[in-house]
């Protein structure tokens, strides 16, 4: 286990920047995720690390030994960086069987046949794939692929795990299946993982760290919850979270020594620090933030119900008051019909406020 310190590096093609003087410390043993939708420069990151695209300037060290620094004209190839990277194709040799396409690289470095047979098994046995070594890639499904090229990474014993949105052909059902391997498989090797996606609940689920990027620069780097509590700005409030946050556009005004949120017919009592009085600003509220009623309660706002959308587990509704629009979601089914009238409120404590003119978060 290393880690990994990127410090000021950037990559244009053309003259186009993809990614903008990224600084990022990634920590020995953690699974940290690039976030951000296409051309945001995730994976040109990703291949940066590990030398498959060149640097134009800056510093890339991993532990003590530097792969990469245009000050110090220092660059290490691919081959010698000891990195396990896993693509989106996977990238199995399909006239291969399982067992070769694990043992290529083993052979080639020249390992004892026995060591290399029982390094193959180990392998398979981590990813749930006893017994399939002798078929090839044409017989395996799709998952079953994907875990021979985890399988094939895990024999190698790279320092660090590189994996460049390898779930994205995956239907749901076996995305979900291989999150939980992935997390697991974490967990039991403590490898230091760079995992890139552009799926938000990806990110979520399987990250210790996010890295929230967007135009090629970072947004923001946190937990999963500090990522989807506490968003640094609006463009990362917006891109997290499913469905999307609701953003509504007002002023905060004192009314009888009463501190107030006030948004088109919106008036809602707040607790927010007194330096942000009177001002224009913006205040975001996620779904399940919201509570509903189907009887008037004091103080609550009255809406329709513009939508039901229920889905099992949960229930998307929307509502609208006066043309303002508003998503909330609850656990299981919920007993709302369309055109209903109900009485909404928000979890104060759970409302962030940004600059109108910044849009970064004020607190």
């Amino acid at each position: 286990m290393d880690k990994i310190v990127l410090s000021n590096i950037s990559k244009s093609y053309s003259g186009i920047p993809a990614v903008r003087t990224l600084t990022l410390n990634i920590r020995e043993g953690e699974f940290l995720t690039l976030l951000g939708p296409s051309g945001c420069g995730k994976t040109t990151t990703l291949r940066m690390i590990a030398g498959l695209e060149d640097t134009d300037s800056g510093e890339i060290t991993v532990g003590d030994q530097i792969f990469f620094s245009q000050s110090k004209g220092l660059y290490v190839p691919p081959e010698k960086r000891d990195l396990g990277f896993i693509f989106q194709s996977y990238a199995l040799w399909p006239h291969m069987t399982v067992r070769k396409n694990i043992s290529l690289g083993l052979e080639e470095k020249k390992i004892d046949k026995d060591k290399i047979e029982k390094t193959v098994i180990n392998a398979l046995k981590k990813v749930q794939l006893e017994g399939l070594e002798d078929r090839y890639p044409s017989e395996l499904s799709g998952g079953q692929q994907q875990r021979v090229a985890v399988a094939r990474m895990v024999a190698s014993e790279p320092q660090i795990f590189l994996m460049d949105e390898p779930l994205s052909n995956l239907d749901a059902m076996l995305r979900i299946g291989m999150r939980a391997e992935l997390k697991h498989l974490h967990h039991e090797l403590g490898a230091t993982t760079v995992y890139v996606t552009h799926d938000q609940n990806e990110a979520l689920t399987l990250s210790d760290r996010i890295v929230v990027m967007e135009s090629g620069e970072l947004r923001q780097i946190g937990t999963p919850e500090e990522i989807y509590k506490k968003s640094a700005d609006l463009f990362v409030a917006k891109f997290v979270g499913s469905p999307q946050i609701n953003i509504l556009k007002g002023r905060t005004v004192i009314d009888n020594d009463e501190f107030f949120f006030i948004s088109g017919t919106i008036k809602k009592k707040v607790s927010i620090p007194s330096e942000y009085m009177n001002m224009d600003l913006t205040v975001t509220i996620r779904p399940e933030e919201i509570k509903i009623k189907n009887e008037k309660e004091s103080n609550w706002l009255e809406c329709d119900v513009y939508s039901v959308l229920p889905a099992g587990s949960e229930t998307i509704i929307a509502v609208k008051k006066d043309g303002m629009d508003l998503t909330l979601k609850i656990n299981g089914f919920a007993d709302y019909k369309i055109d209903d009238k109900v009485w909404i409120d928000f979890n104060q404590d759970q409302m962030n406020y940004y600059d109108l003119e910044t849009a970064k978060l004020l607190f």
